[in-house]
């Protein structure tokens, strides 16, 4: 436990901390995937902090066990009104197996990084056990998990279509996105409903008045549905504020992949408009209603949110345990939400929008205050960034420009002339920052956009921004290594993926080289790359393998392709086609057209050279055996 902290210092996660509280009931319980860390990095603990500031009583249920007499969900009762479903920071199953559906070493947001701490699919497995102990108690799902499942997707590890998880968990409702618009919305609203002592409520077993499943249907479906929320009905409700866009059936979608494709591509663009349509999507008899999204957070609202009362720390119940993914963010600080790259394998802009939320300066330097008086901390934060580090403040100079864009990015094919690319805010918050007594350094941790760096703005003071930003990142902010993600080197692959030409890479690291010469330093530039993407063939893995050693790299950070929902490259990997064009489009779909991708990355490992020298003959480019293997010759 942190120095002055008591155990009241965190939400409740059982009868005693309740009890301290002198509480006898909760008005909602958040069941986790993750451990409970109250800290603004893990949602659990945003929602519960933000319900806590609209006066509810919260307790969390972290990693309950699902085996046996299922005690955990049974130990704090039924909520007074509803309980929420936050199954963890990163999909389940992405954080439980790697591409080739291998369990991953550790689970990182688990105690020890334990692997029996959570099940597969959680945001299903607890919701079923929460409707078969308390059928009448009305259940939220939220996060990742259910956010990128609203509607039909692709599932990989199942290797089918799957329908809204709304079906097969049995919940009521979806908050998608980041979810504190919404949710605070539910908890005003069911409020609202209790104090007017509705006839349609339940009551517990102390005569209390609690939220039941008509009520809360009466209070946030149907007509009145809640912005940002999915719901599944037996007919569409009639509503007069929203523009209705009709998908294909999930049927279908099942029955023909083209219909899938082309739900996908209307999908995202409604999620990438400021003005979205209402989705209306049948699956079997019933119809699955996704409302509209809020606009975007206000500075001020995403102030609130990471202002509240956090203590930046692990439950005490994890005293002497190791959480690998809060150990690697307790020093960290998030300038702003969303990204605007719109990267097809990517889900930020599936989950947190395209439009940037930023912070403001003083909200920033209050949480560094508070980073500076945690424990161990010695002066340096590992990472003032973002989704992409250097997008802060950024938006489109002409608002009404972007209510009429529905591009899923604000840089490709190139940058939009609309976009606001200016460093100077973010410049601004590195010297508030690195001013502040105490603070010896804080590096950028997060991925930099090294197109916008190397943009040309008609205005010249931007353009000065960029090359100020780019030294001082490079000359302050480094640790060693700066991590860049051109993803790939073949044109083609690039445009399917929604990144730059390779080109702007090379150019990016001659500059990081150049000052790295002119300062003396001894630093790296480490590139990520992806195999198996669509578009790509092994054939363009060997070219990038002979570009990236005559880069001099042998590449570390480097991934195979994961399909995972709602993004474009899954449904272009699950359906076979370009949900944009409807072109056709190769994948590699089998391990052993995904590993003859993925070896080229380690073409300097001796064990690789025989399989990778083979397979170069077999596709008639014998000509980069020489390259790749070439012996350096010595000059004289």
């Amino acid at each position: 436990m942190g120095e002055g902290l008591r155990l009241t210092d965190w939400l409740p996660t059982t009868r005693k901390e309740m009890a301290l509280r002198g509480w006898t009931e909760a008005d909602v319980i958040l069941l986790s995937g993750d451990a409970y860390v109250d800290h603004p990095s893990f949602g659990v603990a945003v929602i519960g902090r933000l319900l806590e500031a609209e006066g509810l009583r919260v307790a969390i249920v972290p990693q309950p066990d699902w085996h046996g007499d299922l005690r955990d969900f049974r130990r704090l009762g039924r909520p007074r009104l509803w309980f929420g479903i936050a199954p963890g920071c990163m999909d389940s199953m992405v954080n439980k197996y790697t591409a080739a559906r291998r369990l991953r070493s550790e689970d990182a947001y688990s105690p020890d990084g334990r692997h029996d701490m959570r099940p597969e699919y959680p945001t299903i497995v607890y919701s079923r056990i929460l409707r078969q102990l308390y059928p009448n108690v009305p259940i939220v799902l939220g996060g990742i998990e259910a956010s990128l499942r609203r509607l039909t997707h692709y599932d990989y590890w199942q290797e089918k279509f799957l329908p809204s998880i709304l079906l097969p968990s049995g919940a009521d409702l979806v908050v998608y996105g980041m979810g504190e618009m919404p949710t605070r919305e539910i908890s005003r609203r069911l409020v609202r409903l209790i104090e007017e002592c509705d006839e349609t409520l339940a009551y517990d077993g102390q005569g209390q008045a609690c939220i039941g499943r008509e009520a809360f249907a009466k209070a946030l479906l149907g007509e009145r549905q809640v912005p940002q929320t999915a719901m599944l009905c037996d007919t569409v409700p009639a509503r007069e504020d929203t523009e209705d866009l009709v998908l294909h059936s999930h049927e279908d979608c099942l029955a023909d992949p083209r219909k899938q494709a082309e739900n996908f591509m209307h999908i995202e663009e409604e999620s990438n408009k400021l003005h979205a349509r209402r989705l209306i999507q049948r699956t079997g008899e019933r119809y699955v209603v996704v409302a509209p999204p809020y606009p975007p957070m206000s500075t001020a609202e995403l102030d609130h949110s990471f202002d509240l009362p956090y203590t930046r720390l692990p439950h005490p119940k994890y005293r002497g345990k190791r959480i690998p993914a809060y150990e690697m963010i307790k020093f960290s600080v998030c300038l702003h939400r969303g990204c605007f790259g719109g990267c097809a394998f990517c889900t930020i802009s599936a989950h947190q929008g395209k439009f940037i939320v930023s912070r403001s300066k003083e909200s920033i330097l209050s949480e560094v205050r508070r980073v500076m008086d945690m424990p161990g901390f010695k002066g340096y934060i590992s990472d003032l960034g973002g989704p992409s580090a250097n997008m802060y403040m950024m938006s489109g100079k002409n608002q009404k420009a972007c209510a009429a864009c529905k591009r899923p990015s604000c840089i490709h094919p190139q940058v939009c002339p609309n976009l606001n690319t200016d460093h100077r805010p973010l410049l601004e918050v590195y010297h508030a920052v690195d001013a502040l007594p105490g603070i010896k350094k804080s590096f950028i941790g997060s991925g930099v956009r090294y197109d916008l760096l190397l943009h040309q703005s008609p205005d010249e003071a931007v353009n000065r921004a960029a090359r100020e930003y780019t030294r001082e990142l490079i000359v302050r902010h480094v640790s060693g290594r700066l991590k860049v993600a051109p993803e790939h080197t073949a044109r083609h692959v690039l445009e399917v993926m929604r990144k730059p030409p390779f080109e702007l890479f090379r150019q990016f690291k001659r500059i990081f080289d150049d000052i790295c010469r002119q300062e003396g330093l001894r630093q790296q530039i480490v590139p990520y790359f992806i195999s198996g993407h669509p578009g790509c063939r092994a054939e363009d893995m060997a070219e990038l393998a002979v570009v990236t050693k005559g880069l001099d790299f042998q590449l570390e950070q480097v991934q195979d392709f994961t399909p995972t929902p709602m993004t474009m490259a899954t449904e272009a990997w699950a359906t076979g086609y370009n949900p944009y064009t409807m072109e056709k489009i190769y994948s590699a779909r089998t391990p052993e057209n995904k590993q003859s991708q993925r070896m080229f990355f380690f073409w300097y490992k001796p064990e690789e050279r025989g399989r990778i020298t083979s397979e170069l003959r077999r596709m008639g480019r014998a000509d980069l055996i020489e390259k790749l293997f070439e012996r350096k010759r010595n000059k004289r």
